[in-house]
């Protein structure tokens, strides 16, 4: 049988660079970031922000979601968000339909020094016009 789920070149990009939610300070202009306050991650005391991208450039990739910096090294330890924007056809069946899902990554400190992605998951439903996946 024919399988009903394709890897897009998007899908490729969000593996090899959003997948685990890379957000360098050169991007950092290009988003919205606004600071919800600070919050205990298990023993880390974090920063919080919310993050969306100002606008959408035709073909790139962004992040939109919720980030948690540690509070003593200023780095991000946990992200949780989509790869955005999400493509829809102008119309039912007309063109490829590409939904992204929700993921969440903690970073662990190696060797005191470096944070280092440990941990990705989602549990997502994504509506296309063909059904649920």
């Amino acid at each position: 049988p024919q399988p009903s789920i394709s890897i897009s070149p998007e899908d490729q990009y969000d593996i090899e660079s959003r997948l685990h939610f890379t957000l360098s300070t050169d991007e950092l202009p290009e988003y919205n970031v606004l600071y919800q306050g600070k919050q205990q991650e298990d023993d880390l005391h974090t920063y919080v922000f919310d993050v969306a991208p100002k606008q959408f450039q035709k073909g790139k990739r962004y992040f939109q979601g919720r980030i948690w910096v540690d509070d003593h090294d200023f780095q991000i330890v946990k992200m949780t968000g989509k790869s955005v924007p999400d493509i829809h056809p102008k119309k039912r069946g007309k063109g490829d339909e590409n939904l992204f899902p929700k993921f969440t990554t903690y970073r662990e400190q190696v060797d005191g020094k470096y944070w280092f992605p440990t941990y990705s998951a989602t549990d997502d439903t994504l509506h296309f016009f063909g059904g649920d996946a």
